[in-house]
């Protein structure tokens, strides 16, 4: 499987990512610059985190205007599937391709810790290698991750089964025990209409080594390998 990593100025986890997805496919991503036009013709394609452009104007806005997004929004659109972790996730909702925003934490404060997340759907090239109902334990480091949207938004988005994976509880209960940053309804990632693209804020490329430790994100991305090779 062949993936390339988009990077802009202030990305600071395309190392993990690179390691993750190298591990699980044994093959090297293409690190691709923001200023490029073009994206090779790859597998995957993958905005890692960080504070692209240091988060000025909002979160990703000035990275989603980057000349290399073009081709990316461009591709997805064609049905390349595209990752977006964090900064990433902010990053495709200020493209378009996801629907909502992602506001400051609802106590204003940086967090930096693991979660637990349920894994809502399992019918998709991203979640394959998941089972439904599944709960993970893997990172979060974020300022703005407070998923937002209108309620019509989000009720589609719970109709079409678009909803990836909730903040949940220990036990997998979806209440406020587990939210770290007030989304609604506890979201934590979300699809695209055809699910070619998946957006969110925890940091599964985090939690693949023991060293790590846990490895609970290892299953994401053996689960991708196998659906596109």
């Amino acid at each position: 499987m062949k993936s390339a990593i988009i990077l802009f100025p202030g990305t600071n986890r395309e190392q993990d990512m690179r390691a993750a997805l190298r591990q699980s496919s044994g093959v090297d991503p293409y690190l691709i610059f923001h200023r490029e036009t073009e994206v090779p013709e790859v597998d995957l394609i993958v905005i890692p985190g960080g504070f692209a452009h240091g988060d000025y104007l909002r979160c990703g806005a000035m990275a989603a205007r980057s000349p290399v997004m073009r081709d990316v929004v461009a591709k997805a659109k064609r049905g390349v599937p595209v990752l977006g972790v964090c900064n990433g996730f902010q990053v495709l909702t200020e493209t378009g391709l996801l629907p909502g925003a992602l506001m400051r934490n609802a106590d204003l404060k940086f967090v930096c810790r693991n979660v637990d997340l349920r894994v809502e759907s399992s019918q998709s090239l991203f979640t394959s290698g998941l089972s439904e109902g599944q709960v993970m334990n893997v990172p979060v480091a974020h300022h703005d991750g407070n998923y937002f949207a209108d309620e019509a938004t989000l009720d589609r988005l719970e109709g079409e089964g678009r909803v990836a994976f909730r903040y949940c509880a220990p036990d997998g209960a979806v209440d406020g025990r587990g939210n770290p940053n007030g989304s609604a309804r506890n979201i934590a990632g979300i699809f695209n209409e055809t699910k070619n693209v998946l957006g969110m804020m925890p940091h599964p490329e985090d939690s693949v080594e023991p060293i790590q430790g846990g490895t609970d994100g290892r299953g994401l991305f053996d689960g991708i390998v196998r659906a596109l090779s």
